[in-house]
């Protein structure tokens, strides 16, 4: 297949969003002001490593203002460039809208193998890019929020947050300047895990519906169910171990960037993450077969499959050899415009990235609210909760003691029911309430409408058209 074919990643944004367009009654004015990134900043600076100067070159691109503060995370990767930050920043926008996380889209990207530099060397290089970021308000709580994405995580955010505090000392509100951030420097709970929590979350709610169900030529629920993984970091990870331990789902594969693992019986998935944080790859785990190239394992037989690590993985040199009947994108773009046709003409049905990998942006959110208001989650009520609920417990066996029906309440039952909703479970209920809600949004268009044929055009009609009602509500 020549690369002339082949949509690039900007291209499938772009030809996903004209798709839902066309379904639309939108001025034209008004298409092309949603479609537009607002605006890109290039920015080329210098630090001195290892006994010399070594530029680097980062962007922030921030695709709508129809809601502030902008909200898109920070990548580091070596082939980083404007128009793969930009088509970020557009699905941003428009998975803000659909999860109603009260954001507008931007992205940010620094071209740099994180592997080739050592802790100290990668945050003096963060702290001048964030410097360069923060003096222009690309990094601000009130105007741009940025997030980790791939190649940056929880240290790389407190060291953001930390530059921007100093640049703004008497910033009360400093700490939500960014989200990801380690506990200890003004996270939340449920953050590290949120991503792949989410996908979790979308699939059970996709697993309540059996019309759905059925039109993914499935049936049951998610327990005995094969899933393949590509990626295990933080995405991938979470979602397989949670899909593994709490759903019953049973992981037969797992691809990574030097090889893929399958076992029909079930793979560990925390052994195998532990592995390649020892050893750097999948080679060599004795707990399942090892095939050298990774990429054919997407082709292999499952019930799900789940690309959780680069953008274009799937695309119009395989997309015809994909076996899944049900596939959810945690990754941000798998799948190119063009696999997504030949896909859907199969009868896959798709879980699109823009619902299915919300759950980062919708606990960042969460994250945001605890620092401008300055209080732990359930502070305030936990103890309160714990009490009422004593009471209810009290009564009930004070009224069984007295009627003499002796019964009682199990231990299990009364610890279960008298705990009080602590900072984590609220998150995971404010993200289960995101995902079913937003998935239920979706759902109704797609089987509401005739002409629209899967969820991800579902989707996208949801969301552009909360981001043109805010437009509208502004007077444009």
């Amino acid at each position: 297949m020549s690369s002339q074919s082949e949509p690039s990643f900007r291209q499938s944004v772009d030809a996903m969003f004209n798709r839902a367009v066309a379904l639309m009654d939108l001025s034209p004015g008004l298409v092309q002001k949603i479609r537009v990134c607002n605006a890109t900043y290039t920015v080329r600076f210098g630090v001195r490593l290892r006994g010399d100067i070594h530029t680097f070159v980062g962007y922030r691109a921030v695709h709508s203002e129809h809601m502030e503060p902008v909200k898109g995370g920070i990548r580091y990767a070596p082939n980083v460039h404007q128009d793969e930050v930009e088509a970020l920043a557009a699905l941003m926008t428009y998975k803000c809208a659909l999860v109603e996380a009260p954001f507008g889209g931007s992205k940010g990207g620094l071209c740099i193998d994180p592997r080739e530099y050592d802790e100290h060397e990668l945050e003096l290089i963060t702290r001048r890019f964030a410097y360069e970021l923060a003096k222009r308000d690309l990094i601000h709580p009130s105007q741009n929020v940025p997030a980790p994405d791939m190649g940056t995580g929880e240290r790389e955010m407190a060291w953001i947050a930390d530059q921007y505090r100093r640049m703004n000392t008497t910033d009360i509100n400093a700490a939500a300047c960014v989200t990801g951030k380690p506990i200890n420097a003004g996270g939340i709970h449920g953050r590290t895990e949120a991503t792949g929590r989410g996908v979790q979350y979308a699939l059970q709610e996709f697993f309540r519906h059996p019309e759905d169900i059925a039109a993914a030529k499935l049936s049951g629920t998610l327990r005995g169910k094969r899933v393949i993984v590509q990626g295990l970091g933080n995405v991938g990870y979470h979602a397989a171990k949670f899909l593994q331990e709490e759903d019953g789902a049973i992981v037969t594969g797992i691809i990574e960037r030097d090889g893929a693992l399958h076992n029909e019986d079930g793979i560990d998935v925390e052994a195998v993450y532990a592995w390649i944080a020892e050893n750097g790859g999948v080679s060599g785990y004795s707990g399942a077969s090892y095939q050298k190239d990774g990429a054919a394992l997407l082709e292999a037989e499952c019930d799900l499959l789940i690309p959780a690590a680069l953008e274009g993985v799937i695309n119009l040199t395989n997309a015809d050899r994909i076996k899944a009947p049900l596939i959810i994108e945690a990754a941000n773009g798998p799948i190119t415009a063009g696999a997504d046709t030949i896909l859907r003409e199969k009868g896959c049905i798709i879980i699109p990235d823009m619902y299915a990998n919300a759950g980062g942006v919708t606990v960042s959110y969460f994250e945001w609210v605890k620092n401008l208001s300055h209080i732990r989650f359930g502070r305030m009520q936990r103890r309160a909760e714990e009490s009422r609920h004593q009471l209810v417990v009290d009564e009930l066996e004070r009224l069984s003691s007295d009627s003499g029906v002796g019964w009682e309440l199990s231990p299990d039952f009364k610890e279960r029911y008298l705990r009080g909703a602590g900072e984590l479970e609220l998150v995971r209920s404010g993200l289960d309430d995101t995902m079913r809600k937003a998935y239920q949004d979706m759902r109704a268009v797609w089987h509401g409408r005739d002409d629209v044929p899967d969820l991800r055009t579902a989707a996208y009609l949801v969301s552009i058209g909360k981001v043109a009602d805010s437009y509208h509500a502004k007077g444009l």
